[in-house]
Order: structure tokens, then sequence, then C-alpha cells
């Protein structure tokens, strides 16, 4: 069997309270799963396409490709 997943973007109200609505029949049975959401800024992902740089900065493979 084939599970749907939904995701929902919500703040935690007082007490700890999350609601929301699903479009599922009553009586449906459902796992939830709580996830904190981290910051919304990419700069590990920048940190890592900048760390790799040197990998293409290669005399020897430019030669290579450039003599193909």
């Amino acid at each position: 069997m084939q599970d749907t997943a939904f995701k929902y973007k919500l703040n935690v109200q007082e007490g700890g309270k999350v609601e929301l609505s699903v479009p599922l029949p009553k009586g449906t049975r459902v796992a939830v799963l709580v996830v904190q959401e981290g910051d919304d800024n990419f700069s590990d992902l920048v940190l890592a396409t900048e760390s790799s740089l040197a990998f293409w900065n290669n005399s020897i493979d430019d030669e290579s490709w450039n003599n193909a």
C-alpha cells in the first residue's frame, strides 16, 4: 500500500497545540510526524558548492578534455 504525504507549515500555539484540517474522511487512521523547521537560509549548501570548486580547477583534467 502506498502512503500519501501532506506537508503543512504551522506555528505551535499556546500549550504546544497544533491544529490543522486534512483532506481525509472522518475515521481515517493517520500517522503524525512533527519536525522542527530550521532556518531557511542555504548557507550550508552555498558553502558546500564553493568548497568543491577546486575540483574543477584542475590543469591535468583541462588538458585531457581540451585534447579529446
